[in-house]
Parts: structure tokens; C-alpha cells; sequence
């Protein structure tokens, strides 16, 4: 009998293991990121800074069954948030069961500097399939995503990709690695394409002139997301992983 309260603890321990919800780390860029409305509106002297990243919302598309924890970071590369212990910290707490959705491209095409750059095709690749075998190592799912597209368009109105190599990669890793992909970069030039040159600027970092004291010239952002585009771009990665494989899925709320 004076085994019986070690014997329950480890049972009632067992139990919680059993019954943790899994979650759901989201790392990338800027364009994922959380930011801190307040403090930007501090800095900036103003009030309700725009700025938001995707990650912000992707909780409101999925049950309470799901913990989700957005660590992007904005600057930061597939490589720079391996080499500033960004990815140490996630991998330390990642347990089986977890999800890891990986979105870089962005920070990797910065040739000028060495510590976020990475050569498209082989290089970043590689840096993608070391983040995923890590994971597998933990037990966890990685799911990677292309990066999403910036507001670029040529002087006729056409819209040009500005990922095509690092995308690329992407889908090509995914695939022999056998694991889901998003592809938001299709998906989010679809968008622009649909609603056009002027339609597009909604969904992006447009602050007008006098609104905030440390841009008196305003601001036009073609790369950073509004509320309103990070609420659209979250719907849809949920709309694509609804699509996909990734038993990540089933936590998702019922599409309306």
C-alpha cells in the first residue's frame, strides 16, 4: 500500500501526457510575425500602428484542441534563426506530436548580407530539409510554406514573382521529403492578381501622410501586411492545409 501515491502520481501523470494538446510553432519572417501594436504605436507616435504578420490570426482558424505559438521573427532567415538560437529554444520544448510550420524565403534572398543569405536552390534547400529532419527527430510534423508574395507590379499592371527560385525549393523539398506544403505564393498572387493594382494595396502596409509623428510622409509597404491582409492570408493557409495531407488539418475549425 505505501506504493499507491507514487503508483497514482505516475498514472495521473501518464494521463496528462496523454491528454496535452499538441501544438502548433509557426516560424519565419515579418510577414508571419506578432507584433506589439502598443509599443510600435509608441515609437512611431502615434496610435494603432497597422503592421501585422499572419501568424497574428492563424489561432482564429482552428478548435481550442490546438495550442498554437507564433515565434517568427521578422528579419530573420531560414539561416539567421537557426544561427541566433531562435530554433534551439523551439526544438528544446518541441514534443511528439507537435507541428512545425516553416516559412522562409523572404530574409534568404538578402545577398548583401552573409548571415541571412542563402543560395537558393541547394543551400536553402538544404537549411529546409535540417529543419525538418530535426523535427522528425522529436517526433513532430513539419510543414513547410512558400513565402508569401509581395505587391509587385510592372509598369502594364502585371504582377512579377519575386520568389521564383527560393519557392521553387520549397515545393521540390516538400516533396521528396514527403511532407505538406502551402503554397502561399501561389496563392497570395492569385489574390493580387484578382483584385489588381489599386484593389491590392489593401491588403498591405499603406499609412498616410500626418498619421503617425516619425512618418510624416507616410508610408507604402508592398512587403508587410495590414490587419486586414493578415486575416486574409491566415484564411487562406488554413484553406490550403484544409487541402493538404498534414493531419494538422483536423483542427481546424468547419470552413463556413
Amino acid at each position: 500500500m505505501k506504493y499507491l501515491p507514487v503508483a497514482l502520481a505516475l498514472f495521473v501523470f501518464l494521463i496528462l501526457q496523454g491528454c496535452a494538446r499538441p501544438t502548433l510553432y509557426c516560424i519565419g519572417d515579418s510577414t508571419m510575425a506578432t507584433y506589439n501594436v502598443a509599443a510600435l504605436s509608441k515609437s512611431q507616435q502615434g496610435e494603432n500602428y497597422p503592421l501585422r504578420g499572419w501568424g497574428m490570426y492563424l489561432g482564429e482558424q482552428f478548435t481550442d484542441k490546438l495550442a498554437i505559438r507564433n515565434k517568427a521573427i521578422s528579419g530573420r532567415s531560414s539561416r539567421s534563426f537557426r544561427g541566433e538560437g531562435h530554433w534551439a529554444k523551439i526544438l528544446d520544448s518541441l514534443k511528439k506530436g507537435d507541428y512545425v510550420l516553416v516559412q522562409f524565403g523572404h530574409n534568404d534572398q538578402k545577398k548583401e548580407d552573409s548571415l541571412r543569405y542563402t543560395e537558393p536552390r541547394l543551400e536553402f534547400g538544404a537549411s529546409l530539409s535540417q529543419y525538418i529532419r530535426e523535427i522528425r527527430n522529436k517526433g513532430a510534423h513539419p510543414i513547410l510554406a512558400t513565402s508569401i508574395a509581395r505587391r509587385n507590379f510592372d509598369e502594364a499592371g502585371r504582377l512579377v514573382d519575386t520568389h521564383t527560385a527560393y519557392t521553387l525549393t520549397v515545393l521540390r523539398v516538400a516533396a521528396a521529403e514527403g511532407i505538406p506544403v502551402l503554397d502561399m505564393n501561389l496563392r497570395t498572387m492569385q489574390l493580387l492578381d484578382s483584385t489588381g493594382v489599386e484593389g491590392s494595396k489593401a491588403f498591405f502596409l499603406y499609412i498616410p501622410a500626418g498619421k503617425f509623428g516619425k512618418l510624416p510622409d507616410g508610408l507604402k509597404d508592398n512587403t508587410h501586411l495590414n490587419e486586414y491582409g493578415g486575416k486574409t492570408v491566415a484564411a487562406i493557409a488554413a484553406s490550403e492545409l484544409r487541402s493538404s495531407k498534414s493531419k494538422l488539418k483536423k483542427y481546424l475549425k468547419r470552413a463556413r
